[in-house]
């Protein structure tokens, strides 16, 4: 391991055998394991932040030999005290992996081996919620001539907003969408159903709505490509299969353009589509088949973002608010 000059650091509430070997590790994590300042810098808060809490939990400053003695209770304490600070669980499960990481280098250095880290498990990190677009936004992604000043040929304007419009008035996942051979598309007046094959190669019908199929077949009539029946609907711009990656490019220059934030995302349309459904009165359990869910649950998770709106609005409107 390299012994590289460690920068000096003062513990109130520890001894200067814990302020070496802290020092110690920061510099290996920063010259070995290129980890960046700021990773550093909350590794060296979090630890500090613990040995802090250890000095009067026990009544007295923690000591190398105390330190590798640790005992799960401690950890745990240390854990609640930060967690009634209400911070997030992604920052406590962080400040764990620096205090293992910190355990392991004094288990490397011969220093003592902390066991006591490894019996504590992670704390769950809370799943954010997806965040839809509204409606008009949703809308004029899919509206090629919200691109019409892009110099981009106008089939591939065309392409990226039927793919948009797919993606939102279907609810697709982009790779069901990019997906799709020609023959699995109807032509608009021919039919109002899609096949799409999904995760787990599970197969499952949506409906499509005619003003897609017609911006679709619109798209095929200007394609320069040969489109055959077994091949894909959507192709790029030398005819190939076309790569989700230049979907999510097109949907960056538009939420540029539109002033939209980085949360929408193709992935964004999915999400979009499966909330304004709820909003407007969908059956949770169609929803769940609409999207491809084997588990409730995991359609569930649209419910948490109608009741935030709903209560954005209690909160906006309400005569005694």
């Amino acid at each position: 391991m390299s012994k590289a000059a460690a920068p000096r650091i003062e513990l109130a509430s520890a001894d200067a055998s814990i302020a070496q070997e802290m020092a110690r590790w920061l510099s290996h994590l920063g010259a070995e394991r290129r980890l960046s300042p700021k990773t550093l810098e909350a590794y060296a808060r979090d630890l500090r932040q613990c040995l802090d809490f250890l000095c009067s939990h026990w009544g007295e400053r923690v000591t190398l030999d105390r330190f590798a003695a640790l005992e799960a209770t401690d950890v745990r304490a240390f854990m609640a005290m930060r967690r009634a600070d209400d911070v997030s669980g992604r920052s406590l499960m962080r400040a764990l992996a620096g205090l293992r990481s910190f355990g392991r280098f004094l288990e490397r250095e011969g220093k003592g081996k902390v066991g006591a880290l490894s019996a504590i498990r992670a704390p769950k990190v809370a799943k954010s919620l997806p965040k839809p677009l509204p409606m008009a936004s949703a809308k004029r992604l899919t509206d090629a001539d919200e691109r019409a000043g892009e110099e981009r040929e106008t089939w591939i304007l065309v392409r990226d907003a039927a793919v948009m419009a797919l993606l939102y008035g279907s609810g697709l996942r982009i790779s069901e969408a990019l997906g799709l051979k020609r023959r699995e598309v109807p032509r608009p007046a021919e039919g109002d159903v899609l096949v799409v094959t999904g995760k787990g190669n599970k197969t499952r019908m949506v409906p499509v709505l005619q003003n897609v199929l017609a911006l679709i077949d619109e798209y095929v009539a200007m394609c320069p490509h040969s489109l055959p029946p077994e091949g894909p609907i959507f192709v790029g711009a030398r005819g190939g299969p076309l790569s989700p990656r230049i979907i999510q490019l097109a949907m960056e220059r538009l939420r540029g353009a539109l002033g939209l934030p980085d949360s929408a995302t193709p992935h964004a349309l999915r999400h979009s589509f499966a909330t304004h459904l709820l909003s407007r009165g969908g059956d949770l359990r169609a929803i769940q088949e609409l999207l491809g869910h084997s588990s409730l649950s995991t359609t569930q998770v649209y419910t948490g973002i109608d009741s935030e709106r709903l209560l954005e609005v209690y909160a906006s409107a309400h005569p005694r608010r």
